[in-house]
């Protein structure tokens, strides 16, 4: 009985422990021990099919601790109540049995022991929950009792005599070891809370001390189902850089951070984290990787709420310059006709106009004549001047890469001449052009030398020069695509241009 406390205790005290550190089942079941035997007696092959298996149960805790972060590997231990033994029967024939006077011999060697397996476990993962368990490893067995029981039915009388012994243990003859080291596999299903594993168990060392020379090795197979008693404790989460940020879910676990930034150093504490936020060391927001809400136009109003981001106002107007209402460049607040276009000069208001006709006086060439808008405020120029002179200006030709003007470009512009003396109120400008051919700096020159002949031309003709204007713009504005001869040859031209005094 007290050693029957004693295994209690002990699975008492692995269960407390175990359920601190470990997955703890319960398993159990029934099993067949037998013992192999080897010595040198006499006979031994005759009487050896006479010995069978005991029938017997286990039951007992299994622990499971996981090796890696894989979990499929774990180490093992257990404590279980393990029965072993073997029975011997066998029936004599007549001559044997008057002989003997046994008719029947029976014994029953059964030795009760605590076994404590340690192995390595694989799992295979064959579901969400269920797995394939292979384990092997080394058991060590504690000798907790045992017992022999002799029955002999006699020849003579045919009466059953029956005797019980208990095991000693002991390195002495016919004594049982306190110790019983061996091997241990098992194999089976875990479907998440059950368990279930057949097991095979093999005596390394000889376990009894008989009275001739033989070695005693327990063997075991069996079944056995476990149910898990708790959940496998995990250990505490790793929290290298000491944040409050396990490293399982810390994006920077070596460098403390922030939860806001799942564990990365966020340092003006905007939420986002140093490594994407464009402005670390000022409080930002994230829809502006982290930087402050701009103010692109620096006017002190952000662009939230700004109505003109892009140009620097004021806060009284949401951020947007001073109003133009007139749209005349003088701002609401200077302007003293807000709802009419003006000049600055005349305080935002419109300039006079004598003439009515749409163009202020100060921009008014005749301003006491109602003129024309595209003519500067005066009356158009008669058509058939203006085809005249156009007449004219493409009738003027020059010799080759020169400025000299060709002897028959002079009657045209002697109608030219004619028509400016007689109307004195008109000017003009004389406008030189070249195609691309050469360098783009010697065909300006080159056109501004055309054009001032025909310039001189005129004046020696009787034009005031106050009235004519030269410009030679080269090879600019052409006219015709320089790619042929004929658009090159419209290229070169000189515009003449009328205009009113």
């Amino acid at each position: 009985m007290q050693k029957l406390y004693t295994l209690l205790a002990g699975m008492l005290l692995f269960s407390a422990t175990a359920f601190s550190q470990m997955h703890v089942a319960l398993v159990g079941g029934p099993h067949w021990a037998s013992v192999n035997e080897t010595n040198s007696l006499s006979g031994w092959d005759t009487i050896k099919p006479f010995y069978s298996n005991r029938s017997a149960f286990n039951v007992g805790l299994q622990g499971e601790i996981p090796l890696g972060p894989s979990k499929r590997w774990f180490f093992q231990p257990g404590i279980f109540y393990m029965g072993k033994g073997r029975k011997f029967a066998q029936t004599y024939d007549t001559l044997q049995a008057a002989i003997s006077d046994t008719l029947i011999y029976k014994q029953n060697f059964y030795t009760n022991y605590i076994d404590l397996p340690l192995n390595l476990a694989y799992k295979l993962p064959l579901g969400k929950k269920t797995s394939f368990i292979l384990s092997a490893g080394p058991y060590i067995g504690f000798f907790l009792s045992g017992k022999i029981t002799n029955e002999t039915r006699a020849y003579s009388n045919n009466k059953f005599d029956k005797e019980e012994l208990s095991v000693e243990v002991g390195t002495a003859e016919n004594k049982v070891k306190t110790f019983d080291f061996g091997v241990n596999a098992r194999a089976g299903f875990d479907f998440g809370k059950v368990l279930i594993t057949g097991f095979i168990s093999q005596g390394l060392t000889s376990f009894y001390t008989a009275s001739y020379d033989g070695t005693f090795r327990h063997q075991v197979i069996g079944a056995s189902v476990g149910f898990w008693l708790n959940s496998a404790e995990k250990p505490a989460p790793r929290d290298k850089d000491k944040d409050g940020i396990i490293d399982a879910e810390d994006a920077c676990p070596t460098i403390p951070g922030t939860a806001a930034t799942h564990g990365c150093p966020d340092k003006d504490g905007d939420g986002i984290a140093d490594a994407t936020d464009k402005c670390p060391d000022v409080p930002g927001l994230a829809r502006y990787n982290g930087c402050p809400i701009p103010d692109t136009d620096k006017d002190g109003v952000n662009d939230e709420e700004d109505k003109c981001p892009t140009t620097p106002g004021l806060k009284k107007y949401l951020g947007c310059p001073i109003p133009d209402t007139d749209k005349d460049g003088i701002n609401d607040e200077e302007d003293a006709c807000p709802q009419i276009a003006g000049l600055a000069e005349y305080k935002g208001c419109p300039a006079p106009d004598k003439d009515n006709d749409g163009v202020l006086d100060k921009d008014d060439k005749c301003p006491d004549v109602p003129g024309l808008k595209d003519n500067n405020g005066c009356p158009e120029i008669k058509k058939e001047i203006v085809e005249k002179v156009n007449f004219a200006a493409r009738n003027i030709f020059f010799d080759m890469n020169s400025d000299k003007i060709q002897a028959k470009s002079f009657p045209s512009l002697n109608e030219v001449a004619d028509l400016l003396k007689q109307h004195q109120e008109l000017k003009m400008d004389i406008n030189g052009y070249t195609d691309n051919i050469g360098a783009p700096a010697y065909n300006k020159v080159l056109s501004q030398k055309r054009a001032e002949a025909v310039r001189n031309y005129l004046i020696s003709k009787g034009v005031s020069a106050e009235s004519l204007h030269a410009t030679g713009f080269g090879q600019e504005s052409p006219i015709a695509p320089n790619t042929t001869p004929a658009g090159k040859a419209k290229n070169r031209r000189v515009e003449l241009i009328l205009d009113q005094q």
